[in-house]
């Protein structure tokens, strides 16, 4: 959290909407017409999430609201990676520009899962008003328990 700065100070959403406009400005043009009602519109809505929720998060005063919008960005760019990785194995885009944006994935993946990380630990809102009517506590969830370690999907 960047205090009373804003939002607009916080490098992963500054990151997060400068790929979101490269992807709308030069990525959606490129799709054949008969995508815009698909794989277009799927795309624009994802890549647009990713911002949106960091924001949203970021607006909320308990930490553990702002992780959940935090998850939720993250798994916006999982559903855009997915719909790039298809545009680019249906030929729409090329090599070039996929690996492009992979790298801008592969960056944007690692600093929501950073600003997550530093939302724990600082446990931002944690003595605001209100705080303690919010349950903390869950559960461990495991998906699969013969799943190998290296194969455990990542919260």
């Amino acid at each position: 959290m960047a205090g009373d700065k804003g939002l607009e100070t916080l490098l992963v959403w500054q990151k997060s909407l400068a790929f979101t406009v490269e992807v709308c400005k030069t990525i959606l043009p490129k799709l054949p017409v008969q995508e815009k009602w698909s794989l277009v519109d799927q795309l624009r809505r994802s890549t647009q999430s990713i911002p949106a929720n960091i924001a949203e998060g970021y607006g909320r005063f308990y930490f553990q609201e702002s992780i959940r919008f935090c998850y939720i960005a993250r798994g916006s760019l999982e559903e855009t990676f997915s719909h790039l990785t298809l545009a680019h194995k249906l030929d729409y885009l090329d090599d070039e520009t996929y690996k492009q944006l992979n790298v801008q994935i592969i960056e944007l993946r690692r600093m929501i899962s950073g600003y997550i990380a530093f939302l724990k630990e600082s446990k931002r809102g944690a003595s605001e008003p209100g705080a303690n009517h919010i349950r903390e506590d869950s559960p461990l969830y495991n998906i699969n328990t013969d799943m190998p370690d290296s194969e455990s999907p990542t919260p």
